[in-house]
């Protein structure tokens, strides 16, 4: 690399950097300060442990790029640490919101100091492949927490949080609800371009699929109503045993945020306590309820497989590409996602230039979509990065395709996303597949 290449190499990752830090202050720009330190359950954290965690992983980060480098503060090191052994025991996550200090103050400090120090090292280091990879890898584990940080603002404030505002989720007509067919036979999975991606996201592998049907939208809230209006949340047959379980226990009767006023359904979100929107694709259901609907429906969830075929393959040309309308960056006429800043999902059939080459729409941002697929490594997996995905790698599924609050820099078809099968605070749907 000349010097050249090395001085636009590192002002391409301090512009990435900027930017990055930018948006997860624009997030939290209007929260009161009582807001920060608030933790409304054990799932979620507050918006201070998120504010300091994407800091102190920069810390992370150049301390195991240089053996000298020395951390802000031991109290904070323990406060932040969200399940890294190799940086000592963490705090207990469900306790995250019983910490009055570091103060907020002191957090959004520390936020301005890792800003500072995280630049003077760009500037200052000679950086390998592997350096600018790993400092490309703390963007995007950033990415993932201002996502994470608006599903955990909808549980804390709803419509009591203030967003910003841009332009109005897109409508479309009702377009008919109706599959795709898509052509079995090998299918080489995984990313193959030539910008960042996750470890688990490769090697790209052959796999054998067979011929299959795929609906074109996720399901919608006026689709899911129908399961639910017909017994769906009653009927143990729809089930799987552990699904049925958290039905019984937590007295499931709809997706999460759903509540039923003056005998109709609405949703508390972003933007209000709202009558449900019949063509949004429904919203917050967990792996169980999307496989209950499945079954009602007599179809199934697709395979990470056979959804990322029918988004990213072209059986016509032969080529598969990073997201479903080409290689080009997302843009808000293709797809919602955190940029668009909708808050909420669109109708579907709201974006037809991000159709997929096999007719299927929405495949990224709105809704994430849970798939029947364990969360595993790849045949040939190799970790890229200590103690990050492949620690778990049991009892999760994959989900693919992005929501509306997935930053446009760290979403691709190939993307794998992962919960367990009865979280439902993220902003998870489903389409659905059957066997032809």
């Amino acid at each position: 690399m000349t010097v050249s290449q090395e001085l636009e190499q590192k002002e391409t990752l301090l512009e990435q950097f900027r930017e990055t830090r930018d948006r997860t202050l624009e997030l939290v720009k209007t929260l009161e300060k009582d807001d920060f330190v608030v933790q409304t359950a054990f799932f979620m954290s507050p918006p201070k442990w998120h504010i300091g965690h994407v800091s102190w992983i920069y810390e992370a980060i150049m301390s195991k790029l240089d053996k000298n480098y020395e951390f802000y503060s031991k109290e904070f090191s323990e406060y932040l640490n969200s399940y890294y052994q190799q940086f000592g025991v963490p705090h207990d996550k469900g306790l995250r919101g019983v910490i009055s200090r570091p103060t907020v103050d002191q957090i959004f400090q520390y936020f301005n100091t890792v800003n500072q120090r995280v630049e003077r090292f760009i500037e200052s280091q000679t950086l390998d492949e592997n350096a600018i990879k790993v400092i490309t890898m703390g963007f995007h584990h950033e990415c993932q927490h201002q996502e994470l940080l608006v599903y955990d603002l909808q549980h804390l404030l709803a419509e009591q949080y203030r967003p910003v505002r841009k332009n109005k989720a897109g409508k479309a007509d009702n377009p008919n609800k109706r599959s795709v067919s898509v052509k079995g036979g090998l299918y080489e999975m995984g990313y193959n371009g030539k910008s960042f991606c996750y470890d688990i996201e490769l090697p790209e592998h052959k796999i054998y699929l067979n011929d299959y049907k795929i609906d074109v939208f996720p399901v919608t809230n006026q689709q899911y109503l129908e399961f639910m209006e017909d017994g769906g949340y009653e009927t143990y047959k729809y089930w799987l045993s552990d699904g049925w379980e958290k039905v019984k226990t937590d007295k499931w009767d709809s997706p999460m945020y759903w509540e039923k006023i003056d005998g109709k359904w609405h949703v508390r979100d972003f933007l209000g306590i709202r009558e449900i929107n019949p063509n949004e694709p429904v919203c917050h259901v967990s792996y169980y309820e999307a496989d209950a609907y499945c079954r009602w429906a007599g179809k199934r969830l697709p395979t990470e497989a056979e959804w990322e075929k029918a988004a990213c393959w072209d059986e016509e040309k032969h080529v598969k590409s990073i997201y479903p309308w080409g290689n080009e960056e997302p843009t808000e006429d293709k797809c919602n996602l955190l940029e668009s800043y909708h808050w909420k999902c669109s109708e579907i059939g709201a974006f037809p230039k991000g159709i997929s080459p096999s007719g299927c729409h929405q495949m990224i941002g709105d809704v994430w979509e849970w798939t029947s697929s364990e969360f595993m490594g790849y045949p040939g997996f190799k970790s890229g990065f200590d103690e990050y995905n492949d620690k778990w790698f049991t009892n999760q599924k994959v989900l693919k395709g992005g929501s509306f609050a997935t930053p446009k820099m760290s979403i691709r078809g190939s993307y794998r996303n992962f919960f367990r099968l009865d979280e439902r605070w993220l902003f998870s749907g489903f389409r659905c597949a059957e066997d032809i």
